[in-house]
């Protein structure tokens, strides 16, 4: 049976995904999906969060294996869980059978304005200066990174609950955000195939970001026209649909699912 690994973002846990775990197990009924927190956040975040990617990838790699799924996996992730998945899928090769990484940046294909859109740093300031205040700091990140809002009040009191249930601390916030400040991808690409999901209207991470490295990599790239940087959130839907048109394209030409 395949495994599909999913990973989350800067300060996001498992929870966060909303609807596309249902919907990947739909889609993908013969594959288990295992969603696991990074270190700092969920599950983990009594746990001081890595000060690198490369520490994240050890982490999440015994995680795996503890919850009695050997590799090859099948890795889904966004944003920094997108930089854990590359880094993983390019020091462990044999492990990544398929990488799909959303809404991701990294060094050296993207530059820092466009990792971070100068736009948001005051609001990143903002949403610093409110940490502790649950509902204020949600409210802020639910501006940031979504588009989709026909849901708010729902979306942000599942949000606040989660926040209480599993607080993440400001200081592994930090930590992580260094972590993926620095992180460094290979210049080479991953050895298996990837696919990457971008936000037209993403309004924290430049969606050219994700162009990059499919150019780079020669990778397959799909953008979404409205959604926001949590394309989970705002349309779990047209994921899944391109996850499988993908996963068809691969089945058909054995030489690219090589």
């Amino acid at each position: 049976m395949s495994t599909w690994i999913l990973l989350r973002g800067l300060t996001r846990e498992t929870r966060h995904w909303g609807r596309l775990p249902v919907l990947l197990r739909e889609a993908s009924p013969a594959a288990r999906v295992l969603m696991l927190d990074l270190p700092g956040n969920g599950a983990s975040a009594a746990l001081s969060a890595p000060l690198s990617v490369e520490d994240m990838v050890t982490f999440v790699r015994r995680a795996a294996l503890q919850h009695g799924a050997p590799p090859p996996y099948r890795v889904l992730a966004m944003s920094l869980g997108g930089m854990v998945a590359t880094a993983w899928a390019q020091a462990h090769p044999g492990e990544v059978e398929q990488l799909v990484l959303i809404n991701t940046s990294m060094r050296p294909f993207n530059h820092a304005w466009e990792r971070l859109r100068p736009q948001r740093w005051l609001e990143l300031i903002r949403l610093a200066m409110c940490w502790r205040d649950a509902r204020a700091a949600e409210t802020v990140i639910h501006r940031i990174t979504c588009n989709r809002r026909d849901a708010f009040d729902a979306d942000l009191a599942e949000w606040v609950a989660i926040r209480e249930n599993a607080p993440v601390s400001r200081g592994n916030a930090v930590r992580q955000l260094i972590a993926a400040a620095r992180f460094r991808a290979l210049s080479s690409p991953p050895a298996c195939p990837v696919l990457l999901l971008s936000s037209q209207q993403d309004r924290l991470v430049n969606a050219a970001c994700s162009a990059s490295l499919a150019t780079a990599w020669r990778a397959r790239h799909a953008q979404q026209a409205s959604a926001g940087h949590d394309l989970p959130h705002d349309d779990p839907d047209w994921i899944c649909a391109m996850v499988a048109s993908w996963q068809a394209e691969l089945a058909a030409d054995p030489v690219r699912s090589a």
